[in-house]
């Protein structure tokens, strides 16, 4: 079985104890990863600090911590990860949510069934506090031209369950690094530049879900920028007028509709 990474980036506002469960489930995974970057995106508090330490100590050889003098976005910490690796395969792993154990075994054997795979993901279940409080999950497609369609609208990857070839993302110059954005580009880019993709079928992490999700969502700034990225995937060809008016009036009736509304609309269309 081929070798792979795994890819996270820290900054000081995440809290030790998610970050302690995500590492370990890395750590769990029925293959184990040849290396785990961390990318330290400015200095940590010494809560964290004290978590990846000790994670550290107890695993010589696999982590590899790169040290950020300052924050510069999730996207800047990415690319300098994925420049790092010392491998092709990379997993993409965020610092609060929770691989299930054979997530990465899973991603490997459909690389290997399919050698011109460049990214695969997988479904989420999504949690509230507790990993046992599954709330809802993000079904995204799992075929290469179901994930073309989606790509035109929506994100066609769930972000922290990805893993792709770094020799695809340095093609690609890798993520965006202006903006919030930084995977939903990338993504688009890659699905429109001859990267065959698929998602696998069934939820294979737990992604951590909370009101502030939503807040942030909802705000003018992160409207704005979908419906800039979509615009300018609309000028490339990458989707149709009918997409770029769905995106804008979407994002506009996020914007303004109140949050209990929202709340309504997510669960019922845009979640199961």
């Amino acid at each position: 079985m081929e070798k792979y990474s795994v890819l996270m980036s820290v900054y000081y506002k995440e809290k030790p104890e998610y970050l302690d469960l995500s590492i370990k489930s890395i750590l769990c995974q029925t293959i184990k990863p040849d290396e785990f970057i961390i990318v330290e995106d400015g200095p940590l508090t010494n809560e964290l600090n004290e978590v990846i330490n000790r994670y550290l100590n107890q695993n010589t050889g696999i982590f590899n911590i790169i040290k950020l003098k300052k924050n510069g976005g999730l996207g800047h910490a990415l690319n300098v990860g994925i420049k790092a690796s010392r491998n092709e395969l990379i997993a993409r792993m965020d610092s609060d949510d929770i691989s299930l154990p054979e997530r990465c075994e899973k991603q490997l054997e459909a690389f290997k069934a399919d050698p011109e795979l460049s990214i695969v993901g997988t479904q989420i279940d999504e949690f509230i506090d507790n990993p046992d409080n599954v709330v809802s999950s993000r079904i995204v497609p799992t075929d290469n031209d179901g994930i073309i369609r989606f790509a035109r609208r929506r994100s066609p990857f769930n972000h922290p369950t990805v893993m792709y070839r770094k020799s695809d993302l340095l093609r690609l110059k890798g993520y965006q690094t202006s903006g919030r954005k930084e995977d939903l580009d990338l993504f688009i880019r890659m699905v429109n530049n001859g990267c065959k993709a698929i998602n696998l079928n069934e939820a294979l992490l737990l992604y951590r879900s909370n009101e502030d999700n939503l807040k942030r969502r909802k705000t003018w700034r992160n409207c704005s920028e979908y419906i800039q990225i979509m615009f300018g995937f609309y000028r490339k060809g990458y989707c149709g007028l009918i997409d770029l008016l769905y995106v804008t009036f979407g994002q506009l009736a996020l914007f303004i509709t109140p949050t209990g509304i929202t709340k309504i609309i997510n669960k019922k269309f845009l979640r199961k």
